[in-house]
């Protein structure tokens, strides 16, 4: 999961009138529906057939991708709308199930796309568009038989990543933590562990984990990487109750100056939590150290008790566009976001600290600093092997119980309390492997190139 500081948006519910029974849930979910307004529209100006797109970037990345749409609009036949919340699944869901969705969702997890297509709401890509699925972000999946790709990447991240203060030692870091994402919570230790299990185990095994084809309680490999976390986290001296608790409501962007309490965060190392040297944290985070003289970049590898056999493994995210309507429209709007030409001008809408990683080397790249070239360096070298986020692939359900899992393992890393997660995630992984309800899509399983 890659995310910039939340904001949230307040809808109203239309008063009901006297029309049809689809009509009314089409407005009540496309025109101001709970959780944040995001509808499809209400209306379109003009000869012009608009083209709805939810997505997950708010303030000055919303607003650069704002500006990628309006600047494609003018000849296009189509008026694209974007709708920015930090509450994505939530409001997907319930425009889903009002049967009003958008035209385009742009989402971070393979498990929620692929749990959408095997629901039959998502719409194959074309052919065209589909020449943009790179791995690993867009995996293909089995569809009767046939493999279809239903998502391409729009922008990526790299995670496997160490940012530190430029006087430090890495003899003896001393870490930086912050666990708090509001209802995603969590998530920056799971990326610990599958960095983690990626470099001790390799890119095989961390596969079958992520694809639900390992048994939590009774692989070494998973338990390994758990024990491993706890490790390192004692690491430059034990971690007293108060530090644990306010690494647990940190949040992963730290907290702002003090001095500007409306500016930007400043980041866990840049005075958030006072005393910590170094940070495991995605490229995204690069908006906030960027700016900053003091502050490096590095593969995380060497800091992961892992093999050197797997030194080259990096852990990836991204985030995926899918059509979801017939409006023609949207597969358009999806190829052009990934030609050449929208990467081009998505580059050059965004601030140089925001500007997005792409997946080819082609692509324009962030030149704002050496660490950005580097990060980029990484994403396309052929030599690497990338593995998308695990907890991403997983599918909802477990992810958000792992996300929960991490969260006790962190506030009490006991081999009892180690053993009773474990049993509990395999619990939740035996019943998603044993559906009720046959379908005719397998999951994907090439996660890593």
């Amino acid at each position: 999961m890659t995310d910039t500081p939340l904001q949230r948006r307040h809808g109203r519910r239309l008063l009901r009138r006297r029309y049809g029974r689809r009509l009314l849930r089409t407005l009540l979910a496309a025109c101001l529906l709970g959780l944040a307004a995001l509808g499809g529209g209400c209306s379109s100006g003009g000869d012009d057939t608009q083209v709805v797109v939810l997505g997950p970037w708010t303030g000055p990345e919303g607003e650069a991708f704002e500006k990628v749409l309006r600047d494609l609009s003018p000849g296009s036949g189509h008026r694209y709308v974007y709708k920015g919340t930090r509450s994505l699944r939530e409001t997907l869901v319930a425009q889903l199930a009002a049967d009003a969705p958008p035209d385009v969702a742009i989402l971070n997890s393979i498990g929620e796309l692929t749990e959408y297509a095997a629901r039959d709401k998502l719409k194959p890509l074309d052919p065209s568009t589909a020449e943009r699925a790179y791995a690993p972000w867009s995996p293909t999946l089995m569809v009767d038989g046939r493999r279809r790709t239903y998502w391409v990447p729009l922008k990526v991240d790299l995670k496997s990543l160490m940012w530190s203060r430029t006087n430090s030692s890495g003899a003896k870091p001393r870490w930086c933590v912050g666990m708090a994402a509001q209802a995603t919570s969590g998530w920056p230790g799971t990326d610990w562990v599958e960095d983690i299990l990626l470099h001790q185990a390799g890119p095989t095994t961390y596969t079958q984990w992520a694809t639900g084809q390992l048994d939590w309680a009774k692989s070494p490999a998973v338990r390994r990487a758990f024990k491993t976390w706890a490790g390192l986290l004692e690491t430059g001296g034990s971690r007293s109750p108060t530090a644990v608790e306010r690494s647990l409501t940190m949040s992963f962007w730290g907290t702002t100056d003090p001095r500007n309490p409306d500016g930007d965060p400043r980041g866990l190392l840049g005075g958030s939590l006072p005393g910590c040297t170094h940070e495991h944290q995605a490229s995204f985070v690069r908006f906030v150290y960027a700016p900053r003289s003091d502050i490096r970049v590095e593969p995380a590898a060497r800091f992961l008790k892992g093999s050197a056999a797997h030194r080259n493994a990096f852990e990836v995210s991204g985030d995926m566009a899918a059509v979801l309507t017939d409006n023609p429209g949207a597969q358009e709007l999806v190829k052009r976001l990934t030609s050449e030409e929208g990467r081009e001008q998505w580059s050059s809408a965004a601030r140089p600290h925001l500007r997005p990683f792409f997946p080819d080397r082609s692509d324009p790249r962030p030149e704002d600093n050496a660490a950005a070239q580097e990060i980029a360096s990484y994403l396309t070298d052929d030599a690497n092997r990338l593995c998308f986020d695990a907890s991403d692939v997983m599918p909802p359900v477990l992810r958000d119980a792992f996300y929960r899992a991490v969260l006790k393992y962190f506030g009490h890393p006991t081999e009892p309390t180690l053993k009773k997660l474990l049993t509990q995630l395999e619990t939740v992984r035996a019943q998603i492997a044993s559906p009720t309800t046959p379908t005719t899509i397998r999951p994907p399983t090439d996660i890593c190139s």
